[in-house]
């Protein structure tokens, strides 16, 4: 048996399912926020229905970028506290995810995607991209 310490470790990290399809953790990642605790999303690029999928596909075509870009700039616009762990095993896949860092999301797809889910994400635009 091992001994548990007299405290527990403080969390810094959460990681539940969460995406602009699956927003069940909402609540949460603005508790965490305030807490400056980290959410990290598990499956940041799974799990649309079709009418997401094209949601998210006709915000891509409007300003130029893929769905999959949109889809993470999102989720860095969410919170200042959700770092990004994408699958990107091809090179090419790594740059198309790593230029959703520098993606400004037009108010007009925002509007779009925070309906897109079902469930309103509440503060997305508390975070600007990088530039």
């Amino acid at each position: 048996m091992i001994p548990r310490p007299p405290t527990a470790a403080p969390v810094v990290c959460v990681q539940n399912l969460y995406n602009l399809a699956h927003r069940d953790d909402d609540a949460l990642i603005d508790t965490l926020a305030e807490a400056g605790t980290a959410f990290v999303p598990f499956v940041p690029l799974g799990g649309f229905t079709p009418v997401q999928s094209a949601t998210l596909s006709d915000a891509a075509r409007r300003p130029g970028a893929i769905p999959m870009q949109v889809a993470l700039a999102w989720l860095l616009r969410r919170s200042s506290k959700v770092p990004l762990i994408p699958g990107s095993a091809p090179i090419a896949r790594l740059t198309e995810n790593l230029r959703a860092g520098a993606y400004a999301i037009p108010d007009a797809v925002l509007t779009d995607l925070n309906t897109t889910g079902g469930t309103p994400a509440r503060k997305t635009a508390r975070r600007t991209p990088a530039r």
